[in-house]
């Protein structure tokens, strides 16, 4: 007996050793899918708030696998490069071009060899950009002048983006910095400790809902680490150069300069840190200071927050901001129900604000019946927008008032679901005033909404006028007929002439300056009187020219209406059917009219990168993308039918694609990403619809996910049979289809630690499941190294390529999961 006990370790240790010694190099997917990941990115696009000129970003669509394995702190949520001082794999641009709005002259800016630009940002009247360069020893400002190109590095000036950033002070010459601090000492050290001393956290009876962060403190040395990267010196940095720092060092968490340049609101972040939350929880001093670094007005001293109900608030001052159009105005919020969510009172919240010298007392500006949802202000007549969130309807309104004045009552203008797309009226165009804030633009009693013009048909962008005297809108401007045509910024101040984005399936998005008269309401056109063409990008991959898209509409059974955007490959022959991917993300609503709505458009340019599901196209297969999988019920207890629901959703998307002579039904596969993944393993085990499936970056036993996820708000032990069922961890001997499972080992999604992979993996691997799991090293929740990209491509397709496209007919007597 003990021989064939050994015998059968040994077979287990071989097998698992040749399970790993599987592809130990990275891959390349198909010659295709290589083609069009090695073509050049559209550039990216910023308007001059002057409204002159344009600056084309060029980015770096895919960093070396050497670039993602440089040394990277993990601190109270942040993820830290300590050659840098920087947060760790910050998106940069390899070239950055000046365009002329008047004229398309095109000037290059002069950068340095081997530049990654990062953050720039314009100054409010337009004459420079303010940039970060990441170099191998820290981030170096730089200036550039927009009427010739020139670039100019600030000497002495290292910023500190771990925590911290830039931003122009009003004057528009000058900025206020977070500078890494010259006068700091040696690093701790982060490699090879000996413990001195075991970690330690304790508990003593308070409660509060601990969501599963990542990237957290563990130690005191982390503690110190944090302490030394996060820390930076406060500085105005001008454009010449000169550089004056303000007060002593500290862990900045917010530092805004008023609008006239005298004082700095300040939130500094204070020991004891967490070992449970990332640093933005972490207790805080709220303090005005004038630009010499003297606290002049104290906001709040903000405890640590570890005992905030589920989807609750602070019980001290938050939300602290400046009014931009007055001198030196401070403004906040404060619960007026404890902070939680559950206590019957009448009224949630109470907006505040006080002036300098901040000597008086704060005024109350409103009361607010449901929880503040975010506030912005007008460029005059006193005018500020805030909306509310009812958290028992889901539902969101949005407000109108004159905060001067205590007559003023609160002016209903919006109170819709938050998933509602048909009815939304769109978001305030807002305008850089010239002291760098930026402000709700008015003309006269109306102001300029902009939205996606989200239909039956899918999206058509608008811009229309609202006058907040009498609610009247006035269309000005919406995408018609085959294109996918949005705002982008006007150049008028009274909406006549704007810079809209134009695409469709055959033109590459490019910008375009438009005139316009007003729009009757029933016109359906943009009554456009002339346009130019600012830009014009070629087309990077004319190979996809060749794809077909349409939308698709049908019904689950219980009558919700759903839709899945149809791709079809190049070259495809009417009336065969193919191999095909169901790729889908739930979503909870609260009402099954809303949750049938269309989002996105046919009409809009096909572009492939990254891991995109939709490489699978140039394969030979149907994509079924963006299928909606609605879960419908109350808020509380949505999630018991989330099993049925996604699987009636997947049937009948399966169904819809078979009526229409394209999908094969033999050869589906399902795939997501994060949720998706979850929901693809649930569909695996609670269906027998797909031949297999791909889940990347899951989560997918939520018993490590305790006080909530997505929307449930239930805990584990309020809800301890639905955080088992929805489980498919608990149900891996029931997925008997083939599925993929990939995961970045650096994850640092709430909730989709890396070991949700590789534990599905062990019991899938424990229970006789087909199944292999791929860890990216160094990659986070979603993949960004161009060896892992094209890793994961070549996996996906191999995958589906063995197990669905060429998948042989089941067998007809296999019995139905339940």
């Amino acid at each position: 007996m003990k021989s064939k006990t050994f015998l059968l370790s040994i077979i287990v240790l071989l097998s698992t050793l040749n399970l790993s010694a599987q592809n130990t190099s990275y891959q390349k997917p198909p010659k295709d899918v290589m083609d069009v990941l090695n073509a050049a990115a559209i550039p990216q696009t910023s308007i001059s708030p002057a409204k002159d000129k344009i600056l084309l970003l060029e980015p770096l669509s895919y960093p070396s696998i050497d670039e993602l394995s440089q040394p990277m702190l993990r601190l109270a949520g942040l993820r830290i490069n300590p050659n840098t001082n920087g947060a760790h794999r910050q998106p940069y641009a390899i070239k950055l071009t000046l365009k002329n709005i008047v004229d398309g002259k095109e000037t290059i800016v002069n950068l340095p060899t081997g530049a990654q630009i990062i953050s720039p940002q314009w100054s409010a009247d337009g004459k420079y950009v303010a940039a970060g360069n990441i170099t191998p020893t820290g981030i170096e400002l730089w200036i550039v002048e927009t009427a010739n190109g020139k670039a100019t590095m600030i000497k002495n000036a290292k910023v500190n983006t771990a925590f911290g950033g830039f931003s122009w002070m009003p004057d528009q010459k000058s900025l206020l910095v977070n500078l890494v601090s010259p006068k700091r000492g040696a690093a701790p050290s982060y490699q090879n400790l000996t413990p001195t001393a075991p970690n330690i956290q304790e508990t003593t009876g308070k409660t509060g809902a601990i969501r599963t962060y990542q990237d957290l403190l563990r130690s005191p040395n982390d503690e110190a680490l944090f302490d030394y990267y996060a820390t930076s010196q406060l500085a105005v940095v001008s454009v010449d150069g000169k550089i004056r720092e303000i007060g002593q060092p500290a862990i900045f968490e917010t530092a805004t300069i008023s609008p006239d340049g005298n004082y700095i609101l300040t939130s500094r972040v204070q020991r004891p840190f967490s070992y449970l939350l990332p640093a933005n929880d972490f207790p805080q001093e709220v303090e005005v200071w004038d630009t010499n670094g003297k606290s002049v007005y104290k906001g709040a001293s903000v405890p640590l927050q570890d005992n905030i109900p589920v989807d609750g608030v602070t019980t001290a001052p938050r939300n602290f901001g400046w009014i931009p159009t007055e001198a030196a105005t401070l403004v906040w919020a404060e619960a007026l129900d404890e902070g939680n969510p559950k206590a019957k009172v009448e009224f949630r919240d109470k907006i505040m604000r006080i002036a300098a010298p901040f000597s008086a007392a704060p005024t109350e500006i409103v009361k607010i019946q449901h929880r503040l949802a975010g506030r912005s202000f007008g460029e005059r007549d006193g005018l500020m927008l805030f909306s509310d969130y009812n958290r028992d309807t889901r539902r969101r309104r949005l407000f109108v008032m004159d905060y001067r004045s205590s007559a003023s009552a609160p002016k209903l203008i919006s109170d819709l679901n938050v998933a509602e797309r048909y009815k939304d009226i769109g978001q305030p165009v807002v305008k850089r005033l010239p002291n760098g804030f930026s402000v709700v633009q008015q003309n006269g009693d109306e102001i300029f909404l902009t939205g996606l013009g989200a239909s039956d048909e899918g999206d058509k962008p608008f811009l229309r006028k609202l006058n907040l005297k009498t609610e009247e809108t006035t269309p000005l401007f919406q995408s018609r007929g085959d294109s996918y045509e949005s705002f982008v910024a006007l150049i008028s101040d009274d909406g006549k002439k704007i810079i809209t984005r134009r695409e469709s399936i055959a033109a590459t998005p490019n910008l375009y300056v438009i005139s316009l008269c007003s729009l009757s309401n029933n016109s359906g056109t943009d009554c456009a009187n002339g346009e130019t063409k600012l830009t014009n990008f070629p087309d990077p991959a004319p190979q996809l020219r060749g794809i077909k898209k349409q939308l698709v509409k049908y019904k689950r059974a219980d009558g919700v209406v759903l839709s899945f955007t149809l791709y079809t490959p190049p070259n495809y022959k009417e009336g065969t059917k193919l191999p095909t991917l169901v790729w889908a993300y739930p979503l909870e609503f609260t009402d099954a009219s809303v949750a049938g709505q269309v989002s996105g458009s046919t009409n809009r340019f096909t572009s492939i990168g990254g891991i995109s599901h939709l490489f699978f196209l140039l394969n030979g297969y149907a994509v079924l993308d963006n299928t909606t999988m609605p879960v419908v019920g109350d808020p509380e207890t949505v999630n018991d039918t989330f099993i049925k629901q996604i699987n009636d959703s997947a049937k009948a998307a399966i169904d819809k694609g078979v009526e229409m002579g394209i999908v094969d039904p033999e050869r589906v596969g399902v795939g997501g990403h994060s949720y998706g993944a979850f929901m693809t393993a649930n569909l695996l085990a609670h269906s027998d619809l797909f031949r297999a499936g791909i889940a990347r970056s899951g989560a997918y036993n939520r018993t490590l996910t305790p006080f909530g996820f997505q929307g449930e708000r239930r805990n584990f032990w309020e809800a301890t049979e639905l955080y088992t069922k929805i489980s498919p961890f608990f149900y891996a001997d029931k997925i008997n289809e083939p599925i993929l499972l990939i995961h970045g080992e650096a994850d640092n999604n709430t909730g989709t630690f890396p070991i949700q992979s590789e534990r599905l993996f062990a019991a899938l691997q424990g229970t006789g499941g087909t199944a292999r799991l791929v860890m990216l090293p160094h990659e986070s929740h979603g993949y960004s190294a161009r060896q892992s990209v094209e890793h994961t491509l070549f996996e996906m397709i191999s995958w589906f390529d063995k197990y669905v496209k060429n998948a042989k007919p089941r067998e007809k007597n296999q019995t139905a999961k339940q």
